[in-house]
This record gives C-alpha cells, sequence and structure tokens, in this order.
C-alpha cells in the first residue's frame, strides 16, 4: 500500500512537472474572428496553421478562434494579422476591403455588428457540407426529414441542411442524435415511441397484459442499456418496466444514442450503448408556447403544453404539462382481456436554465418533475374499486408517483476556454403499488446522486482530460407476496479520461473505480477510438467493461401477470442471494459518405460483441410453472451486425433501410440456448417525403416505416397442455406504421396516422385467457403486437 501510495504521489508530481513547464511555453487563446461557412473555417483555420500554431478551432456559432501555439515561435499578433490578411476581420486587424471582396459570395460576413454577437448569417458545422447557391424556387422546401435554414444575399440564397437523424462525425463513439423533427416522423406519444423510425433500437411489448413497450440494444434487453435525461440517470431501478412512458414525446427537445461502451464520465452502468433525452429548452430571445392535442380510434387521448421563454439576458425558462386518459375497452383479439391498460397520467416539469459563459463563465440548469400515473388492466369489466376477492374477474392495477429534483451547474475558467468544473445532483422518489390477480408487489426506491466533474488539458487542446468523483445512493424497499426485501446501495467512485486528438484520429481512454458496500469495489475502464481514413469515410473502435445491480422484481414485472412462481437460486450474493452482472462489450463500424447520382448518401456498418463475465440469468425453460434467477455458470454472449443505408433519393424525398443480425445465446441450466423473444434476423424501412412550401409558408409531410421481424425462439411449454401449440418458434411477420401530416403555417400542423397497418397481431396472446386463475394462465409469452391496426388524429398549434 505503501509502494502504492508513493507511486502515485510520484505520477502526480510528474504530471504537474510537464504540465507547468509546458504550460509555460504554450498559450491557449481564444479571439473573435468573421466569418460565415466551412469555406471561412478552412481559410481561417489554415492561415493559423500557417503561422505555426499546434492546434487550433474556430467555431462559427461562437464566431471565435481558438489557438495553441509556442510563444517562443509565435505570437498571437502575428496569427490574427495573417488571418486578417486572408479576408477575415478579428478582434486586433481589419481586412483589407479589396481582399474582402474577393471572398466568395458565401463567405461574405456582416462587418456591420459588435464583437460577442453571433453573425446573423448560415453557419457551418461540423456535421455539415459546405453551402452551395441555388435560388430560392429551386432549393427551399419544407424538408420534413431535414431541418433548413435560409439567407438571401443579392438574389442567392445559401442553405444549410441538418439530418433529423444524424450520425456524428465529430465523436468518438458511435453516436447518433435524434433531433426533435425525427420525432414528428410517428405519434411519439412518450419515449418508448420515439424510435419508431429508428433502426438502432428494436421495440416491443413486453407482456399482453400491462401493455408496457421496452427497448432492446444490440441483442439485449432494456436493463443493460443507460438510460439518462440531460445526462442524470432516469429509467432504472423501479422505473425500468414503465419509465420509458413518463418521458412525452412533446417533451423531448433531442435524443443522443450510443452504440457500445460510452464515456466512463456518466457511470459504470453502460454495457450496451447510452441513451440520453435533452428537455426541450428555450434557444431564442421569444416567448414560444405549443399545444398538442392527441387522439387515436380506441380511446386513448393525450394534450401537450410547453412554453418556453426568456426571463432576462441570461435566465429562461420551459414550462412543460403533459396528460392523458386511456378510457376504451380494446379488446381485439376477443380473449376477454384488454389489450392496454386504462387509466390517467399527469406530468409536470418546471426548467430554469440560466447562462453567462461567455462574461462570468457560470450556468446552470434546474430542473423538478412529479407524476402520477395510475392503470387498471386485466379481464374486461373488472372493477378496481372493489377488491380481487370480491369478483371473479382477474384484473390489473398499477400507481406509481414520484417526484424529482435536480440542478446542473458548470463554471469556464476566465481566460481558459478548456478548462471547466461541473457539478450535478438529482434526487428521485419512486413509488409503486400494484397487483396482478392475488399477487400484490409494492415498492419504494429513493436515490441521490452526485457527480464533480473537472476538465483541462495537458500543454493543449490536442491532450484533454477530465477527473472526477461521484456518488449514487439508492434505498429499496420492496414487498412481493409475502416477501420483504430492503436493501441500501451506496457507491461513491472516482474517475478519468483523457482523450488524445491528432490529424486524423481521436482516441479516449477512460477508467473508473466504484466502491459498491454490496457489490465489492468494481473497476471499469472503457476506450474509443475514431479514425479518419478520409473526411468521408470513418473508422471507429470501442471497447469496455460494465457492472449492475439486478432488480430481479422491477425489471420483471412483465412475468407477474401469469401464474408462474418465482424462485431466486442464492448464489451467496447480498442482492437477493445474487452477485452483479458484469459484462464486456466490443466494437467495430465503419461509416461512408458518398454521393449516388449526385445525391447525398452513407453507409453505416457496425459490429458489435457482449460477454458476461457475471449475469443474473432469467430461465423460463426450467418449467412452463416456473420463472428461475440464478447467476450464470458458463457462458452468455450477444453478437449484433447491423447495416443502414441513408440516401436522399430524390428531392425532398429520403430513403433508410436497414438489416440486423443477432446471435444471442446463454448456458441456462439445461443447456446453452438461444435468447427467447430475440429475432435472429430483422429488416428496416423508412420513407420520407414532403412538398415545397407553399407561398402562404404550407407543406405536407409524408411517413412510412416497414418493420420485418424473423422467427424468434419460444420459452419450452412443453408440460403446459394450454400452451402446448405455441411451438419452439415464432413466425416471421411484417408491420407497417404511416403518418401524413400538413403544416397549414407556421403555427399550425394537423397529421393523421396508423399503426400496424398490416394489422398482424400475435394469436393467443395471453395462455388459458378463459382460466386466468388456473396454473396454465400466462400474460408474459409475448413476441408480436397484441393490438391490430390503430388510427390516430392530432394537431399542433404554436403561439
Amino acid at each position: 500500500m505503501k509502494f502504492l501510495n508513493k507511486s502515485v504521489l510520484t505520477f502526480v508530481m510528474l504530471l504537474c512537472s510537464i504540465t507547468i513547464w509546458a504550460q509555460e511555453t504554450l498559450k491557449t487563446e481564444s479571439f473573435y474572428v468573421r466569418g460565415n461557412c466551412i469555406s471561412c473555417k478552412i481559410r481561417i483555420e489554415k492561415a493559423a496553421k500557417d503561422m505555426g500554431t499546434s492546434s487550433v478551432n474556430w467555431d462559427a456559432n461562437e464566431q471565435k478562434i481558438h489557438v495553441t501555439y509556442d510563444s517562443t515561435k509565435t505570437s498571437s499578433d502575428k496569427i490574427l494579422k495573417h488571418i486578417a490578411d486572408v479576408g477575415h476581420d478579428n478582434e486586433k486587424y481589419t481586412s483589407e476591403t479589396k481582399v474582402y471582396d474577393k471572398l466568395p459570395k458565401c463567405c461574405l460576413y456582416d462587418r456591420n455588428f459588435k464583437w460577442g454577437e453571433k453573425n446573423p448569417l448560415v453557419h457551418m458545422d461540423e456535421e455539415e457540407e459546405a453551402p452551395k447557391q441555388a435560388t430560392k424556387t429551386e432549393d427551399e422546401h419544407a424538408g420534413h426529414g431535414h431541418g433548413k435554414e435560409a439567407n438571401q444575399i443579392d438574389g442567392v440564397t445559401v442553405t444549410k441542411t441538418k439530418a433529423a437523424t444524424a450520425l456524428s462525425k465529430k465523436e468518438v463513439g458511435l453516436t447518433f442524435n435524434i433531433d426533435s423533427k425525427e420525432l414528428l416522423k410517428a405519434a411519439c406519444c412518450n419515449l418508448s415511441e420515439s424510435f419508431e423510425t429508428n433502426a438502432t433500437v428494436d421495440v416491443s411489448f413486453s407482456n399482453a397484459v400491462t401493455g408496457t413497450k421496452q427497448l432492446k440494444m444490440l441483442g439485449l434487453d432494456q436493463k443493460y442499456t443507460s438510460l439518462t435525461k440531460e445526462l442524470l440517470p432516469e429509467i432504472r431501478g423501479l422505473a425500468s418496466a414503465y419509465g420509458l412512458n413518463f418521458i412525452p414525446g412533446k417533451w423531448i427537445g433531442g435524443i443522443q444514442l450510443t452504440k457500445g461502451g460510452s464515456t466512463v464520465v456518466n457511470g459504470y452502468e453502460s454495457i450496451t450503448g447510452q441513451i440520453n433525452t435533452e428537455l426541450l429548452k428555450s434557444h431564442d430571445e421569444k416567448s414560444a408556447t405549443e399545444i398538442n392535442l392527441f387522439a387515436d380510434f380506441e380511446g386513448r387521448t393525450e394534450a401537450n403544453i410547453t412554453h418556453t421563454s426568456p426571463l432576462s439576458d441570461h435566465w429562461n425558462q420551459s414550462i412543460l404539462l403533459h396528460g392523458n386518459a386511456t378510457l376504451g375497452n380494446t379488446d381485439m383479439n376477443k380473449d376477454g382481456f384488454l389489450d392496454r391498460p386504462k387509466g390517467t397520467q399527469l406530468n409536470v416539469t418546471y426548467l430554469l436554465n440560466y447562462n453567462d459563459l461567455d462574461h462570468s463563465g457560470l450556468g446552470s440548469h434546474f430542473g423538478v418533475n412529479f407524476l402520477q400515473d395510475q392503470r387498471t388492466a386485466g379481464q374486461v369489466g373488472y372493477n378496481k374499486r372493489l377488491s380481487q376477492k370480491e369478483q371473479d374477474l382477474y384484473g390489473v392495477g398499477i400507481d406509481i408517483s414520484r417526484f424529482q429534483v435536480w440542478n446542473k451547474t458548470g463554471y469556464v475558467f476566465k481566460g481558459k476556454p478548456y478548462q471547466s468544473l461541473g457539478w450535478m445532483n438529482q434526487f428521485t422518489y419512486h413509488q409503486q403499488d400494484s397487483f396482478f390477480g392475488f399477487r400484490n408487489y409494492f415498492g419504494k426506491q429513493s436515490t441521490f446522486y452526485s457527480n464533480l466533474i473537472f476538465e483541462s488539458i495537458i500543454g493543449n487542446t490536442n491532450h484533454k482530460y477530465k477527473v472526477g468523483a461521484s456518488f449514487l445512493l439508492d434505498n429499496y424497499n420492496e414487498d412481493y407476496l409475502n416477501q420483504n426485501i430492503e436493501r441500501q446501495e451506496t457507491v461513491p467512485g472516482l474517475f478519468a479520461e483523457y482523450t488524445l486528438t491528432g490529424t486524423k484520429y481521436t482516441l479516449v481512454a477512460g477508467a473508473r473505480v466504484d466502491f459498491h458496500n454490496l457489490a465489492g469495489t468494481q473497476f471499469t475502464p472503457r476506450l474509443n477510438f475514431k479514425y479518419d481514413i478520409t473526411p468521408q469515410t470513418i473508422l471507429r473502435l470501442s471497447g469496455g467493461k460494465g457492472f449492475r445491480t439486478a432488480n430481479v422484481f422491477a425489471e420483471n414485472q412483465q412475468y407477474f401477470a401469469s401464474n408462474r412462481k418465482i424462485e431466486i437460486i442464492n448464489n451467496g450474493g447480498k442482492i437477493y442471494g445474487l452477485k452483479p452482472e458484469i459484462a464486456w462489450n466490443y466494437g467495430i463500424s465503419l461509416q461512408q459518405e458518398f454521393r449516388l447520382f449526385n445525391r447525398k448518401s452513407s453507409i453505416v456498418a457496425d459490429v458489435f460483441r457482449t460477454d458476461f463475465q457475471d449475469q443474473v440469468v432469467v430461465d423460463l425453460d426450467q418449467s412452463a410453472h416456473k420463472i428461475l434467477f440464478y447467476n450464470l455458470e458458463g457462458k452468455s454472449f450477444a453478437t449484433s451486425f447491423q447495416t443502414q443505408w441513408d440516401i436522399n433519393a430524390a428531392k425532398n424525398l429520403d430513403f433508410r433501410l436497414a438489416y440486423k443480425y443477432y446471435d444471442v445465446a446463454t448456458d441456462y441450466i439445461s443447456g446453452l440456448k438461444k435468447v427467447p423473444f430475440m429475432a435472429k434476423h430483422r429488416a428496416f424501412f423508412n420513407a420520407a417525403y414532403a412538398t415545397n412550401k407553399s407561398e402562404k409558408g404550407g407543406f405536407w409531410n409524408f411517413d412510412a416505416t416497414l418493420n420485418w421481424i424473423g422467427e424468434q425462439r419460444l420459452p419450452n411449454m412443453g408440460h403446459n397442455t394450454a400452451a402446448g401449440h405455441l411451438g419452439n418458434y415464432s413466425k416471421p411477420y411484417t408491420t407497417l406504421n404511416a403518418q401524413v401530416s400538413k403544416n397549414f403555417t407556421d403555427k399550425i400542423r394537423v397529421y393523421l396516422g396508423g399503426e400496424n397497418l398490416t394489422n398482424y397481431k400475435q394469436h393467443n396472446a395471453i395462455l388459458d385467457a378463459q382460466n386466468p386463475f388456473g396454473n396454465n394462465f400466462d400474460g408474459g409469452m409475448v413476441y408480436a403486437p397484441i393490438m391490430g391496426i390503430n388510427m390516430y388524429v392530432g394537431v399542433d398549434f404554436k403561439f
């Protein structure tokens, strides 16, 4: 231990010495430099590099250049003078008029406004192509799959196009940025429906009684994906089963979806990836209010009101209101059970934001949320007001109350834009009172999470690092039948991450150590590497470890609506008698952009492999009347391959095609078997078309998404005579969702859509539905849609 302490001390002193020595000669500074587009960026950065900078980045949105240089070899004066010589005004030098006039028209920035203001002309970020000149009538259109901005200069319109779902070329990991415009392609009433037009995430019903949906990624269940909101832990623990319903689609400002191991800064639970949801915030000087009304033809209605407004130069707020009600008795397969529960939800969030990063360097975000969700399921006619013993009908009741408060505060050190300190905190209280026939399940969870992050550089911005500390406190109190299980998990942790940036590559290496009071000390390393073979060809590699503690009851509530007996085989662990889950994930991907028939196109192919070192196995095969939980003995793995092709096939017409292959298997007590309810082959197709804007600003959008799901292995039901006809494998099936919308103006939008237009429904989704209190009753054997065709209509008003 003494040797380790001395080694660490020596390393820290050596690191400090190197940093101090480097900073004596290396300077990192930021200056205002005028420009418009990607052509400006290339010109400005080349001029800076010509004067001997070791690192340079010009940001169009900030109108700033960030440079690192050796003060013994050059100076900021020389750098800015040379930038002015090539045509770009800056805070020290003004370009000669004759040089400015020779710039391309797209580069002619406005020379008549104060430093510190944002350029009102078009800015190009690193995700976008250089602007092209076109007449307004030819190129300005609604672009349903894209967001556009346009500015007219001397009769010429310069446009920029941002894809509604874009694979980031800048991020080291395989990260998809899903814009709020993508969510307009489908009903998107909550987060579980936000991925209907996304090929990466698989969405399916978890059982035939509660009507809830679950996500799967890289061939594994939702619980292995880190689901965050505002980069804070969100859908985990007791919220696992129903948490996707707690984030309304109209509240979502954007989603970042990362496949494979994510950064260690955000925690240790990510195994297959991370899905982060950003809530709607104000980015404008004007107030904006939007009202959304939605209803489907089966008795579901909802209303959303979102209001964002500035309070002062540095303060803005968001008020998010949501309410829904399902009143109809939907039983499309005529088995006597509701295909989805009836109930109501009230959901309220308030966000307060402070931003003064440019002056004081301080920014802060505060949020508070309250939710009340009540649902009733089971047989048609069940009366929730009567106890189960007072009636013959089978019923399910789920009441959830949830409260959250969080804050994120960041400080950027003055004169050091590369150095910052951030601190985020969140408290969550979650309570569920529920019953499934004669089975009761009550759960309470209170969670406190804190994360402190310091970010800076070593010498120059090519060498960045983050270090920090986190703390997680989970208190659980669960009652299932006659069992009461209480536990407290305390997890202090430390982490460090280093980013090396080269001309064509970026390497991110991180590790964290967490001191879990029940699972022991856990070391979590992760590595991500990106290499730009060409600007249009990007190779990515990733590898890393993740661990989590399983919540046996909360994460498997889809099987509560059955008469299977739950058995946990104790393995000496301290959480339900089980050990924690530990897995390694590795991935490789290739991103290729090209032009086909002079239209923009891209192909992404990736392969990921997940190997479990420890796992809590959910075994449905041992008996049709039992569900077993035990620790893995042997191997468990998931291999996934996906290729996706996005193409702008014609003006305003976009296609997305994808194919996915999964090989997922686990060693059960009965031997190595394919994991049930996981199709080996899947195919996906999405088409989006938008008409040109009319003179009044109106336009139409048309979207369609086709999913083909191959056969899936079904659990062994050989001992269940009522369900013996299910067979070993399901049949392949196809679903089709479509929507048409009309924007009458920028303020009014109406949409009409249909889900599962192929009308495919799983036959006998509930086993022995006529005898729900018998031994063979099971509502958890679901592999396909429960509901048939469902039409919906909605309207958006903006003020």
